[in-house]
């Protein structure tokens, strides 16, 4: 059995950004996940460079890490509590004009990461460019693929947005044999008929949705009004996914950080998975 969990973290953008930091940190120590994929995960595009342990993975055009990291020093405070993580962390865009966002692994194995541009778009101050990163891990006694994404939404012309970054990410994944768990924030809600999600269920039908094939299921949404890209909206929605292998059962899907589980801290609410 092994836990794992995504997060949309809107890094440093929330309200009370302290408090919500420290309620997840202390929601990670007490859950003491195998694997977290995280995404919006921010840093200044100012601030000075981070010292760095062998805990860091590093990619081979790794963008400098910087002390405000949000995942450094979530990394920074999970060790003070005991639990160490090897961590992976990549650039997308200039995110809010201000911070280099991206997204973040962090697994209890040592982690080969991989840098994946899948968007149309490739100038980094534009926020229609996408990185997903890929790291190569240890769960449950065998190789695994973890993905952390953060894709773009739906458009009907299927040459640029989510169909262009979906299809290039699976041509990615195609070259290799290990068992995937890709985690993230599709930007596509699963009762959208017709558009993205529909489109995965389509195109990758070797990679299981964790809350439709769960013994247990305990929540469904992890939006639930107006967010940055989805102003207006006034509906639950389902936009953070934890999709993987067939080979992988899922024993629970829980929805977490909605202010039930656990308390509010991003505009996301987030998903954790026991599997086996």
């Amino acid at each position: 059995m092994a836990k794992v969990m995504t997060l949309n973290t809107h890094s440093w953008m929330e309200t009370e950004t302290e408090l919500k930091f420290e309620q997840l940190v202390s929601a990670l120590v007490k859950a003491d996940y195998d694997v977290i994929a995280l995404q919006e995960v921010n840093q200044l595009l100012d601030s000075k460079p981070a010292e760095l342990d062998a805990y860091f993975q590093a990619l081979t055009d790794q963008r400098v890490i910087h002390q405000d990291n949000f995942a450094y020093c979530l990394i920074k405070q999970l060790k003070a509590h005991g639990l160490n993580y090897y961590w992976s962390w990549t650039a997308s865009h200039i995110g809010y004009d201000k911070y280099a966002e991206g997204s973040a692994i962090f697994s209890k194995a040592p982690i080969k990461p991989h840098s994946l541009l899948v968007s149309l778009e490739k100038d980094f101050s534009d926020y229609h460019t996408r990185q997903i990163l890929i790291g190569e891990t240890k769960l449950m006694n065998q190789t695994v693929r973890v993905v952390s994404g953060h894709y773009s939404w739906w458009v009907e012309d299927r040459a640029s947005g989510f169909a262009f970054e979906w299809d290039n990410t699976l041509e990615f994944l195609a070259q290799g044999l290990t068992p995937i768990i890709l985690m993230g924030d599709l930007n596509n809600a699963a009762d959208i008929e017709g558009e993205g999600y529909a489109y995965v269920k389509q195109t990758a039908p070797d990679l299981q949705d964790a809350f439709t094939v769960a013994e247990t299921t305990d929540g469904q949404f992890t939006v639930e009004n107006s967010i940055d890209g989805w102003e207006g909206n006034n509906q639950q929605l389902r936009i953070d996914y934890i999709l993987l292998s067939n080979k992988f059962k899922v024993k629970r899907y829980r929805v977490i950080f909605d202010g039930q589980v656990s308390p509010i801290i991003s505009d996301h609410f987030g998903v954790e998975a026991e599997i086996y």
